[in-house]
């Protein structure tokens, strides 16, 4: 009996061995730069024209997650970054309300709208590369 005691006890102190780590979630503002350059290695940033649109359905989810971190980094600072935060906004929008991340084959309007998201994230690339460092 004090065996099984003593196994209650301690499994109990398994949940307050600690602080709890934090969830992964989006990165900070300063790692922007880095997740562009990842996303503007993806195969539907480089030929957005041929690429199946429901393929490329994490990588506009992951584009998603971009305006946000942008106008974070602008920090009322940088208007020219909240337009193009904006656009590419807009952009997903368009992606995601025509419904592409179901459609299986290139062309129409879920091809144009990769190649909208494409140019909205390379210019809001561009805006960060010329903005100087935050520190």
């Amino acid at each position: 009996m004090g065996g099984a005691l003593l196994v209650l006890v301690l499994s109990g102190c398994g949940n307050e061995a600690g602080p709890t780590p934090k969830q992964g979630g989006e990165p900070g503002p300063d790692a922007l730069p880095v997740k562009l350059d990842a996303l503007t290695a993806d195969q539907c940033y480089a030929s957005p024209r041929t690429q199946l649109p429901k393929g490329c359905e994490k990588y506009v989810t992951e584009v998603a997650n971009v305006p946000g971190t942008a106008r974070k980094r602008a920090n009322d600072r940088d208007p020219q970054l909240v337009a193009e935060a904006d656009k590419l906004e807009q952009a997903v929008g368009e992606f995601r309300g025509a419904g592409c991340t179901t459609v299986p084959d290139p062309g129409g309007p879920c091809t144009q709208a990769l190649v909208d998201v494409a140019g909205a994230l390379g210019s809001l690339k561009k805006q960060v590369a010329a903005e100087p460092t935050t520190s």
